[in-house]
């Protein structure tokens, strides 16, 4: 196999490959070309992928098992004029799913109700108690967004109680479905048609329903007197759910995030534009933003703040009020930042070599910081990471991330169905769990033995892709605006990497939380600035610090806008860097 640059082995261990067949002296249009079908893109849909939009993607929301009977029991409840209980998750996919049902059955006059537990006191998913709840205080019709499709009690003392349940769904589900109205769930087992949707995050799922309930509402006449509303106006909040809950961006998904981004560049949502001016964004916000400015701030409420803020600010009328949750969102989210650190700290002393999932454990660590901290150990040490939070009573709450090629939430749910767990499920690449502490030792062997052998695969295949190579002046505004124009990139539609060299470090110092900034200098007599992120304490920093003016490098990383400065100028973010002298 071909590797890029003779890089068989880099500093951090891997070789580099080409992402697909290379081409020497591509003009910028073409490189383009070769950016989408290098991700999938078949040729003869490429005017489609470069500019994805949703009458392009979008499916007949009908092929999706109960969507039709979801639309017409949600049809009849706007219709009747019934209180109408709409339970999401704590998470951004949860409050931006609550807030597209909440703000679209608003624009059909109904006020439906809004309900997120408490992630410390209730967990994750509808409970028993809160089902009955809503149904003794009025709600004839539930309709869960981004959980319960593993609710079995919940749902059925809902059945009891009685009031309908609509679940709305994207986590995996077992071979049987909890009692409900409609489960809408494109990774339902017995889906057909859907299946081909299960990337979607739940606020992807939630808008299919809003456009099947239009169309139900349509063919009934309920238009005849009332201004349809515009779905596509929503769509602001499924790009930021899709992207914060990390779902491929391919095919539709892709469309969601192309077309909210331009919604949401208009600033209509009062509370997104509140947060876009509390996260210091002068610009329209980008798919990076939404994922590392944005997202992590709506978490933030869910994970050391109160549940509910995220869906407030996202539905509330009032600009003062906006602006205000705006503020104690960005406040939580220093906070949150403090206390993730501390618990990063300790798991990482927990670490034990020679197993190919870590699992670590912690009384007090705080469970709203557990996921993310299992997202930092499973980068750095290149495996299946889950950190689990023990309370006062030993019940633990954990929450894991997996690597390519490693399906940790069906793990989890045959860890579940072993006895080992209280409650548990996901998707591939992330998953939650409730456990005994006693059963944590236990629950790591299983999984071990499980996983061991595909982690090794997907380590043994691991690889760093490489898009186009550059002399140092190559790599310019021109390059990055014309990369750029492949996008929206995310997981499974991933950011183009450029290698470039050979270069001469100049400058490199360590700047902000442990960053390495560099200054290199090209043969062709041109300089570069370049950033390692976190990389200070990491092999690739140690590398860059010690060879700073005697020795060459390739570097390989993805080429951005630095717009700091008076003038934007081009730099690079290194992935990963190998000697080349």
């Amino acid at each position: 196999m071909m590797h890029v640059l003779g890089v068989e082995r880099s500093i951090l261990g891997q070789p580099w490959r080409w992402r697909a067949t290379a081409s020497d002296n591509l003009s910028l249009d073409d490189l383009v070309t070769q950016l989408l079908l290098a991700r999938g893109c078949p040729r003869e849909a490429l005017d489609d992928h470069r500019t994805p939009s949703i009458r392009a993607f979008m499916p007949d929301p009908s092929i999706f098992r109960d969507m039709d009977a979801a639309a017409e029991r949600l049809a009849d409840a706007v219709q009747g004029a019934e209180q109408i209980a709409v339970f999401g998750d704590y998470d951004v996919d949860g409050a931006t799913s609550a807030a597209v049902m909440i703000l679209l059955l608003r624009q059909l006059g109904v006020e439906a109700r809004v309900y997120i537990p408490d992630r410390v006191t209730e967990g994750y998913g509808p409970t028993a108690a809160a089902m009955t709840r809503l149904a003794h205080e009025g709600a004839s019709l539930i309709v869960t967004v981004d959980c319960g499709a593993q609710a079995f009690d919940a749902l059925a003392a809902a059945r009891a109680a009685p009031v309908d349940v609509i679940v709305v769904d994207h986590h995996q589900c077992a071979s049987e479905l909890p009692l409900a109205h409609a489960v809408v769930n494109p990774n339902r087992l017995d889906e057909v048609e859907g299946a081909a949707h299960g990337h979607l995050a739940a606020v992807g799922v939630a808008f299919l329903l809003g456009a099947a309930l239009l169309r139900v509402l349509r063919r009934r006449g309920y238009f005849a007197l009332r201004q349809e509303p515009r779905l596509l106006d929503l769509l602001d909040l499924v790009a930021l759910g899709t992207v914060a809950d990390v779902a491929q961006l391919r095919g539709l998904n892709r469309a969601f995030v192309a077309q909210g981004l331009k919604v949401m560049a208009g600033r209509r949502n009062i509370g997104l534009a509140a947060l876009i001016e509390a996260s210091r964004l002068t610009r329209a916000p980008t798919a990076t933003d939404l994922g590392f400015a944005l997202g992590p701030r709506i978490n933030a409420g869910g994970r050391v703040g109160r549940a509910d803020l995220g869906v407030r600010l996202l539905t509330t009328r009032d600009p003062a009020e906006a602006r205000a949750i705006a503020a104690e969102l960005d406040q939580l989210n220093e906070e949150r930042r403090a206390i993730e650190a501390a618990v990063q700290a300790e798991a990482e002393t927990m670490y034990a070599a020679g197993r190919s999932v870590t699992v670590v454990a912690g009384r007090g660590w705080h469970p709203g910081v557990i996921g993310i901290v299992a997202g930092r150990l499973k980068e750095k040490l290149g495996q299946p990471a889950i950190v689990i939070a023990v309370d006062e009573h030993g019940v633990g709450k954990g929450s894991g991330r997996s690597i390519t090629g490693v399906d940790l939430g069906q793990a989890v749910l045959a860890a579940k169905e072993a006895g080992l767990l209280v409650a548990g499920g996901g998707h591939a690449m992330a998953a939650g769990l409730t456990i005994e502490a006693d059963k944590v030792p236990t629950f790591a062997d299983f999984l071990e033995e499980l996983l061991a052998s595909r982690v090794a695969a997907a380590v043994a295949d691991r690889a760093l892709l490489v898009d186009s190579v550059h002399a140092a002046g190559g790599v310019t505004p021109d390059l990055v605006t014309a990369m750029e124009s492949g996008g929206p990139y995310g997981v499974g539609w991933p950011s183009p990497r450029v290698a470039i060299g050979p270069v001469r470090p100049v400058r490199v110092d360590v700047v902000g939380n442990g960053h390495v900034r560099a200054i290199v200098a090209g043969d062709d007599g041109r300089s570069l600035k370049a950033m390692a992120f976190r990389a200070a304490d990491t092999p690739l920093g140690v590398a860059l610090l010690g060879a700073a003016s005697h020795r060459k490098l390739w570097l390989a990383g993805r080429a951005k806008i630095d717009d700091w400065a008076q003038r934007p100028a081009a730099e690079l973010h290194i992935d990963d860097a190998a000697w080349a002298d």
